[in-house]
């Protein structure tokens, strides 16, 4: 069993069944046996960029994230700390918070994001 994070855009190209989600993270997603969670940052991130016009979300996240069996990670006071200790690699809270969370609960990030991979944390690439 191996236990996913998505990244926000990862969350999306599944939701709309984007060709830019290789056969490989699709399998990995799809697969019974893997935990797939999505963070309440995501969700967060996706109602600013909402509200500031740059995304449009296509119906409720929440509803998205159960639809799809997918498990909802919430923001702890331990990922909080994480995300404060990180070095400033990448610039963007929402994804500094994604790294905090994959870090503490010992998840494997699902990202495009190449920026991310100086954090040194287990990743799997679209």
């Amino acid at each position: 069993m191996i236990r996913l994070l998505l990244d926000t855009h990862v969350f999306l190209w599944w939701c709309a069944d984007s060709p830019r989600l290789g056969d490989d993270v699709r399998h990995a997603i799809a697969a019974p046996r893997n935990q797939v969670l999505v963070s309440a940052v995501s969700a967060w991130e996706m109602a600013i960029k909402s509200a500031l016009g740059r995304l449009h979300v296509p119906g409720d996240v929440e509803d998205a994230v159960d639809a799809n069996g997918f498990q909802k990670l919430e923001i702890s006071f331990a990922h909080a700390a994480r995300a404060g200790e990180l070095a400033p690699r990448h610039g963007d809270p929402f994804d500094r918070m994604l790294v905090a969370q994959a870090e503490v609960e010992g998840l494997t990030l699902v990202t495009h994001d190449r920026r991310l991979e100086p954090y040194g944390l287990e990743i799997l690439w679209t």
